[in-house]
């Protein structure tokens, strides 16, 4: 379930106080009540008190590609895929061991499949892939010394994270590992929790599975940590971990799944936005399952997916969609069709997306907001007619056009609300319309205000 982002209580009351000078200078109503806001706590803002301004900075820097990048590639591919039902099935179908490693000599894909991936993360425009290096089945997809349990020592008999890499840098994409810190097949995956010599062995093993993929493959983007279970930060030795992935690797940025906070944090198939100062990213499936599932039909429309790319972009955060490759590496042609056609929406809306800020215009039931500076996107996704209104938009607007064609759109700004105006009866594009307005001011929207303000009409009107 989608959780839609709105302005908190506090923030309203923030903005209201901050737009008071501005109405009492003419350029809107005056409001109703005024409050003076406090600057925020460094903790609201998303920052730990503790946290030396330095390092701030260090992850300001090494992440400001990501914030503009807005979108990226998941990809789940595995001996599960091989399987086709779903990348959970040794667990849920209760698999024995040595009957799944069996899927490890029947995994041959088709060579360089990942050219195909990367081809079509770029004709959707998404600016990074991320590719499952060894999920929880324990199954490495790349070169190592340090178990036969990997793609170049069974079918496949070379080392698939190899090709994924050139594949991405080949289409001027940035690169990401994914790396499952749970193995159900290594014997001390579980025993590590309660057998101390077990978890000093486990932990050395999946250190020295890292240390690999930060040593071989040049320089990685992104480490995308998952599922500590069974151990906590302390037990895997996470910040030995870090350190060890920051000295091999200084312009990485990783998550928060290893038990430390990590650079952002990561809501999984919902979207809920982090408090302002902190990077997120929502990752997300287009049917119900991460890899190749054959009997999964229930794919997302393409105007659901623009929706959850724009709530995302709202927030300030990205969106991690994922493709689930068939075992020889071809993508399910539903995946194709859905992200071509979200390719062909970036190509004309794209540039509303990357680099977004984070907005505080969010409250809508016919569409989403992103916003540059003092410019509003209001990306319209059911399009009610000749008229689209806004409550509670604060800020005066100059002048609004459709973005697709630079066709003028008329402004009726009123106290609660604005309207846009002289448009087709019929959507103009598919799946989602944009009108971008010009503000003068950061665009502030608030709807409590509207509720609370609006005059009511007396009894017996």
């Amino acid at each position: 379930m989608i959780s839609r982002g709105r302005m908190s209580r506090r923030d309203s009351l923030k903005w209201m106080g901050m737009n008071a000078a501005a109405a009492a200078a003419g350029s809107l109503p005056a409001p109703c009540r005024v409050v003076t806001p406090a600057a925020p706590a460094a903790r609201e803002r998303g920052i730990e008190p503790q946290e030396a301004p330095e390092l701030i900075a260090d992850r300001e820097r090494r992440m400001q590609w990501w914030h503009a990048a807005k979108f990226g590639m998941f990809i789940h591919w595995g001996l599960y895929s091989v399987y086709g039902h779903h990348e959970w099935a040794m667990e849920d179908e209760g698999i024995p061991v040595a009957e799944y490693e069996q899927l490890a000599r029947q995994f041959k894909p088709k060579p360089n499949a990942a050219r195909a991936w990367a081809w079509l993360a770029k004709r959707a425009g998404q600016k990074y892939m991320v590719m499952t290096t060894k999920h929880h089945e324990g199954f490495c997809n790349f070169a190592t010394q340090l178990t036969n349990y990997c793609a170049p020592r069974q079918g496949p008999g070379r080392d698939l994270v190899a090709e994924y890499v050139e594949a991405a840098r080949a289409e001027g994409l940035r690169v990401g590992f994914y790396y499952s810190l749970m193995d159900w097949h290594h014997p001390d995956g579980a025993r590590c929790a309660t057998d101390e010599a077990a978890r000093r062995r486990f932990v050395e093993y999946t250190h020295g599975l890292i240390r690999e993929l930060m040593t071989n493959y040049g320089k990685i983007d992104i480490l995308w940590y998952d599922v500590a279970w069974p151990l906590d930060a302390a037990g895997w030795e996470s910040e030995r971990m870090n350190e060890m992935v920051f000295k091999l690797q200084p312009e990485i940025i990783v998550n928060n799944r290893n038990g430390l906070p990590g650079d952002f944090s990561t809501p999984e198939q919902h979207i809920t936005a982090a408090e302002a100062g902190r990077a997120w990213e929502t990752c997300m499936t287009m049917n119900d399952s991460w890899g190749y599932q054959r009997a999964d039909d229930n794919w997302k429309t393409t105007k659901t997916l623009v929706r959850n790319l724009v709530e995302c972009a709202q927030g300030g955060g990205n969106y991690l969609l994922n493709i689930g490759p068939r075992g020889d590496g071809s993508i399910p042609e539903p995946s194709i069709e859905r992200l071509s056609e979200v390719g062909d929406w970036m190509d004309k809306h794209g540039s509303t997306i990357y680099e977004a800020e984070r907005c505080n215009v969010n409250r809508s039931v016919m569409a989403g907001f992103t916003r540059h500076g003092n410019r509003l996107y209001i990306h319209v996704y059911n399009w009610p007619g000749g008229t689209v209104a806004v409550g509670g938009l604060k800020t005066k607007i100059h002048a609004a056009r459709l973005y697709a064609t630079g066709r003028p759109v008329t402004v009726k700004q009123e106290e609660f609300r604005v309207q846009f105006t002289g448009m087709p009866e019929t959507a103009p594009e598919t799946p989602i319309t944009t009108i971008e307005a010009e503000c003068d001011g950061e665009p502030v929207q608030d709807t409590l205000w509207v509720r609370e303000c609006r005059p009511r009409r007396g009894v017996g009107v």
